[in-house]
């Protein structure tokens, strides 16, 4: 069954052993675009303005969304090996890729198991490294609605903020939240949102060109992470969104957009 609105297109397809729900959508050179620990929010105006200039393929992580779960991923690893065969099965060769919060973290273990698989790597406040001031804000210990407001610096002032949390969210909105919690949880609960690993392997990135991307005033992950990373993946950059939050591609839109179009056209 496909849906179609606009410039995209959501499918279910069989890939590496599941069926995973798919949307799809724009034109020009693919982009691999991974979702954060709440799931896909829905087609926003960054995917808009991302499409005019590349195909975005935006998979629902395994047990996310319309994604079967698969009960031998037991760890963000695991599900790393496994979006290695979802690209392998889709047939696009080298890509580019860009990962929020949860998929950020992915995208990093993806690529240090196979760093020839990727042109560019562009991570928003990505997961995965334990930030060396501050602590990682324990979705858990709160209900969805308030884990994405604390996700905003100024819910009040971003226009989208409505139609990814809106006042009133419906049954099947809520739903999809837990689950996505659930697995969130499963994934990385122990240690909570971070591998200790990861830094001592960020070394292989040396010849991928990486973008960092943080929202200054993030209460989600703290921006000793970004530092981190910047640290550890050779010749990376790290730019940094003032009066911004964990999502600045939904709060500041038109920086963000900036530093990715500049970064992703750059030779």
């Amino acid at each position: 069954m496909t849906t179609t609105s606009g410039t995209w297109t959501e499918e279910i397809l069989e890939l590496a052993g599941t069926k995973v729900q798919m949307v799809k959508g724009g034109s020009g050179s693919p982009l691999l675009v991974l979702h954060d620990e709440m799931g896909h929010p829905g087609w926003l105006r960054f995917h808009e303005e991302l499409a005019k200039h590349h195909t975005l393929y935006i998979p629902s992580h395994a047990g996310f969304g319309g994604t079967g779960r698969l009960d031998w991923i037991m760890g963000m690893r695991d599900l790393a090996g496994w979006y290695l065969e979802v690209l392998d099965d889709l047939g696009l060769g080298q890509i580019d890729v860009m990962g929020f919060s949860l998929g950020g973290w992915l995208a990093a273990e993806m690529a240090v198991m196979c760093p020839d698989r990727f042109k560019k790597l562009v991570l928003v406040g990505p997961a995965g490294v334990r930030p060396t001031q501050g602590e990682i804000y324990d979705m858990f210990l709160v209900v969805a609605k308030e884990f994405i407001t604390t996700c905003f610096l100024d819910p009040a002032k971003t226009a989208e903020f409505q139609q990814i949390c809106p006042d009133e969210p419906t049954p099947e909105q809520m739903e999809a939240w837990e689950v996505a919690r659930e697995e969130a949880c499963r994934l990385s609960w122990r240690p909570y949102m971070h591998n200790p690993s990861l830094p001592h392997l960020l070394r292989r990135l040396k010849n991928t060109p990486t973008k960092i991307l943080w929202g200054k005033q993030d209460a989600i992950i703290p921006l000793s992470a970004g530092e981190g990373f910047q640290q550890a993946i050779p010749g990376s950059q790290l730019s940094i969104i003032d009066d911004c939050g964990h999502r600045p591609e939904v709060e500041k839109p038109e920086e963000f957009l900036s530093e990715v179009h500049q970064f992703l056209s750059s030779p």
